[in-house]
């Protein structure tokens, strides 16, 4: 190997002589200081990622509330995944538009905007959380959906409350700044309710204690959390949240609040016409009714219901509401099946009456949205079981084969033994 000429410049950077690059650039301060061509086309494209990345970071920090598309813009959207619920589009739009508004406020700003969280009441398979998984693809924020059944309070078996912030890192890949910008939905919020309106004089682990747990972080605070979630320990590494421009949307079914509902409509109901008026009322959907007092009957604390501010409900859907669900919206249920088959070759077809029979079906189950799915599936088993193994171009679905799929599936036995 030859030894370097002590007497060639050197690179400063790479120690390559003069000999093994194509020219030196010497330091204007010191002229023996050198740096090769090489290094400096190395340090050109650091610089240029490095601005890139500065570059990014700057475009994630502009205020949110600029690019949001208007409140009205945003239902029109949900229209085109979500059937009905036209009051409850209306509530999530304008709380989710005021609250990214609210992040783009400056910081020297002497009116201070508080959070607008948000409760929708509404029963199973009626689109909740649907709603929420729309407005974040929308918004293209970080979003996370957690269950509020799994929670317990700090000490006791089950997840500490601290672990709905680290399912929205992980949403985040771990950007705490993007992350603090994030929607986070509890559901199953109904869940958590303690067993009466008044305060227990036991220790309500899972009910109780965790609604006074969840106060701090809807209304606004930092909060440790730990990286990879599980229980706090002395000894672990936790990351600081700030949850003050977090949107948190919760969702329950609130099973049985109509009783609740009812009493309070009809407390002080005395005289003839009253009692006509009582009778006119909508028994169908009392929950249009719903107010913050008759979360609190339910079993939500004051304090709790004080940090969720907007309350809105949701329809039970009706025979033409869940004949749009299988059919209108982008990803409606029948588009979906339509598509797996697409990918075998095999055009999909459903006849109006076989569409009927499975709406009837869930109506007469009572299963909602959701339950459409699973009899759709019942339905098409054997056909998806079958038909990739043949060269079968065209299936065509009606109501005598649903039928007798639902039989061989016990489903109408099981609908006429609850009869």
């Amino acid at each position: 190997m030859a030894k370097k000429n002590i007497n060639e410049p050197q690179c400063s950077f790479c120690g390559r002589d003069s000999s093994m690059v194509s020219f030196m650039v010497p330091s204007p301060f010191n002229p023996s200081t050198m740096i090769c061509n090489e290094c400096i086309e190395s340090i050109h494209e650091i610089i240029d990622e490095q601005k890139k990345k500065m570059s990014d970071r700057n475009k994630a920090k502009t205020p949110v509330g600029e690019k949001i598309p208007k409140p009205k813009e945003i239902q029109k959207f949900l229209d085109q995944y979500v059937i009905g619920q036209d009051t409850a589009k209306k509530y999530l739009s304008v709380a989710v538009y005021n609250h990214y508004k609210r992040l783009s406020q400056p910081t020297d700003d002497d009116v201070d905007i508080e959070k607008s969280n948000i409760v929708l009441v509404g029963p199973t398979g009626t689109g909740k959380t649907l709603l929420a998984k729309t407005i974040a693809r929308l918004l293209d924020v970080p979003f996370t959906i957690v269950d509020a059944t799994v929670l317990t309070q700090a000490g006791y078996v089950g997840e500490d409350i601290e672990s709905l912030l680290t399912r929205l890192l992980q949403a985040a890949d771990y950007d705490v700044e993007a992350a603090e910008r994030g929607i986070v939905f509890i559901d199953e919020i109904d869940k958590i309710a303690r067993k009466g309106d008044n305060p227990s004089i036991t220790r309500d682990v899972s009910g109780e204690g965790v609604q006074q747990g969840l106060l701090k972080l809807l209304e606004g605070s930092i909060v440790n959390v730990p990286p990879q979630g599980g229980r706090k320990h002395p000894e672990a590494k936790m990351i600081p949240v700030d949850t003050k421009n977090i949107l948190f949307i919760c969702g329950g079914a609130f099973d049985g609040i109509e009783r609740k509902i009812a009493q309070r409509l009809n407390s002080h109901v005395v005289g003839f016409s009253n009692e006509i008026e009582r009778k006119n009322k909508d028994k169908v959907n009392f929950l249009q009714h719903v107010a913050p007092q008759d979360l609190k009957s339910f079993g939500l604390i004051p304090e709790i219901i004080g940090r969720l501010p907007i309350l809105t409900s949701l329809e039970p859907l009706d025979r033409n509401a869940l004949r749009n669900v299988l059919t209108e919206p982008k990803n409606a249920i029948i588009r979906q099946y339509k598509k797996l088959f697409k990918m075998d070759g095999v055009d999909l077809d459903f006849t109006d009456d076989a569409l009927d029979l499975i709406v009837d079906k869930a109506i007469e189950y009572k299963l909602g949205a959701r339950g459409l799915r699973s009899i759709v599936e019942t339905i098409m088993i054997d056909p998806m079981f079958e038909l990739p193994s043949k060269k079968t171009t065209k299936f065509v679905v009606d109501a005598k084969f649903a039928l007798d799929k639902l039989k061989q599936a016990n489903f109408e036995t099981t609908a006429t033994a609850s009869k």
